[in-house]
């Protein structure tokens, strides 16, 4: 099953966090932090949203970072997604 983003929605999937430290300290699962940096899964079409015309900048692929609290947590055939606003992301890293 796939998902298709609308409006200036962008459906993202979270990097794995690190499990060591630069020390060297391996992290137990609840120690780790929330990561804020994902991978785009697919892009909505953008135009029209709130009166205003949206471009869309991002694309599928593209490794992105978010706000933290941003976005709806979705899970779908056993895998959890999120849902964010292009507005939520804040950065593209190449």
């Amino acid at each position: 099953m796939t998902m298709k983003p609308l409006a200036d929605r962008v459906v993202i999937k979270n990097v794995e966090a690190e499990e060591t430290t630069k020390g060297g300290i391996l992290l137990t699962t609840s120690a780790k932090e929330k990561p804020q940096m994902a991978v785009v899964l697919a892009v909505g079409p953008g135009g029209n949203v709130d009166g205003k015309e949206v471009k869309m900048y991002v694309e599928k692929g593209q490794k992105v970072i978010y706000s933290k609290y941003a976005g709806t947590e979705v899970k779908l055939d056993g895998e959890e997604y999120i849902i964010v606003r292009q507005s939520d992301i804040l950065a593209i890293v190449e």
